[in-house]
């Protein structure tokens, strides 16, 4: 009698929990930003966009400035997770957030220094600039 008393509930391993790679999670990262972005939500595009997150079995680590940040990704987190638990068929995902102040943003970097990191990977980058008589605007 105790036992069918009992509420049912669904057991946790009726959820997909298949692997992914860090590559697989950055794609369906960047592609919800890019989808917040078409939206118009360019302030959570940006948080989304701002550092690449890292993967450690089924937690997602993201670095952000500073708390103000934290709370406005905070705010907008469930539709992330769903997107990410859907679209990598893994219900395990989390998402943790370490605010660091030290951090430098991707978007801060001027086009001297694009393209100075763009001349470490391929130096073939200066002849290209030369031939065509290429300028960067700074």
């Amino acid at each position: 009698m105790e036992e069918s008393s009992k509420s049912y509930v669904k057991p946790s391993s009726v959820l997909p929990t298949e692997e992914f790679t860090e590559t697989e999670m950055l794609l369906h990262w960047n592609k919800y930003a890019q989808r917040l972005g078409e939206k118009g939500l360019k302030i959570m595009e940006s948080l989304l966009l701002i550092n690449d997150p890292t993967l450690n079995g089924t937690v997602i680590t993201l670095e952000l400035p500073n708390e103000g940040s934290k709370l406005d990704f905070e705010s907008q987190i469930n539709g992330l997770l769903g997107h990410l638990k859907g679209h990598l068929h893994n219900h395990d995902i989390t998402i943790e957030i370490v605010v660091n102040e030290a951090v430098q943003t991707k978007r801060t970097f001027s086009d001297q220094d694009r393209y100075n990191r763009l001349l470490e990977i391929n130096p073939n980058i200066e002849l290209l600039r030369s031939t065509f008589g290429l300028d960067l605007h700074t």
